[in-house]
């Protein structure tokens, strides 16, 4: 009998949705491409995404694994679904490849690894251990599955914040008007070796936000000091941030993934942090999220350049300005 508690909860919900697969099918025994197919429409789950970095499409993967179970025969009656030996020896493998990425619980990904050495899958679908280890470090990068929960810590960038660079290469930032001089200034101090952390402080709509979206302008465009040519300019997005955490430790789990991910970025994130009251608590906000997680953030990284740049503990606006930002690389 297995332990299932050392599954996170989307492994065990692939689980729970492959026995209901094989029963739609009327099939009793519970096989790897039942499992696999639990894989493919998770929602939420790190296999699509797998998949797609390297260019499968999941509705092809799901079109053959339908296919090969189309032909298994089909019971009637009887009793529960149960693991056949061959699923049985897919979650051995699942465990095994868990121990050696020094992860603590079996995840979905650990599924698919054990997936795919089985003989008939590796035959029907074009994966490999090797090709999925290395899409898989570029997903999670060094982060390791220590609790239940941790697909909200993978890809936390891409998640959590919004790339504006991306967005004006694709031409959906408008240029900015009248905030050269600012523009120039903020990307002054963000290519300072030292105190290059600006925090922009002015009251609501008079374009704060607009002076970043600017900076991510120049740097597509090629009119950025040579040390933020080739910079990503990314805001983070509170909404995201914030939403579905329930427990206490999720929004402090999520944010250091964050910051792991920063780190991992070796300079080449300048990370825009709009509506910074909002966090620390600062101008008597109504309903803002006091961090006290938040002053304990390692801005002294040399490596990446992320530096807070102040030596007291809070930083706050002017009084009567309720509405500030902060940019730190």
């Amino acid at each position: 009998m297995r332990n299932l508690n050392r599954y996170t909860t989307k492994a065990q919900e692939a689980l729970e949705q492959a026995v209901h697969i094989a029963g739609s099918l009327s099939h009793q025994a519970v096989e790897p491409f039942h499992i696999l197919l639990a894989l493919i429409g998770q929602d939420g789950g790190v296999v699509p995404v797998l998949l797609r970095r390297m260019e499968l499409r999941p509705s092809e993967v799901e079109t053959s694994a339908k296919a090969v179970l189309a032909s298994a025969p089909k019971v009637t009656g009887g009793g529960g679904a149960y693991l056949s030996k061959e699923a049985d020896k897919s979650l051995d493998r699942a465990e095994t490849a868990a121990s050696q990425l020094k992860d603590e619980f079996i995840s979905t990904e650990h599924l698919l690894l054990g997936l795919v050495e089985d003989p008939d899958v590796k035959k029907a679908v074009k994966l490999s251990k090797e090709a999925i280890l290395k899409t898989l470090e570029s997903v999670r990068g060094s982060q390791r599955v220590t609790d239940a929960e941790p697909e909200a810590k993978y890809q936390a960038l891409d998640k959590y914040a919004v790339d504006l660079t991306r967005l004006a290469r694709a031409g959906k930032i408008d240029p900015v008007v009248g905030r050269e001089e600012e523009i120039r200034r903020v990307m002054l101090i963000l290519s300072r070796r030292t105190k290059n952390n600006p925090v922009l402080v002015g009251e609501p709509g008079t374009g704060k936000t607009a002076i970043v979206e600017g900076i991510a302008r120049k740097i597509v465009e090629g009119d950025a000091p040579e040390s933020l040519k080739n910079k990503r300019v990314l805001s983070l997005d509170m909404g995201a941030l914030v939403a579905g955490t329930k427990f206490r430790g999720e929004f402090e789990e999520r944010l250091k993934a964050l910051i792991k991910e920063i780190e991992n970025s070796e300079g080449s994130v300048i990370l825009f942090i709009d509506e910074l009251h909002t966090i620390v608590g600062a101008g008597a906000v109504e309903g803002s999220i006091r961090l006290k997680f938040w002053i304990r953030l390692p801005w002294n990284w040399s490596r990446e350049r992320c530096r807070r740049g102040q030596t007291s503990g809070w930083i706050y606006p002017p009084d009567g300005l309720q509405s500030w930002c902060f940019c730190i690389r």
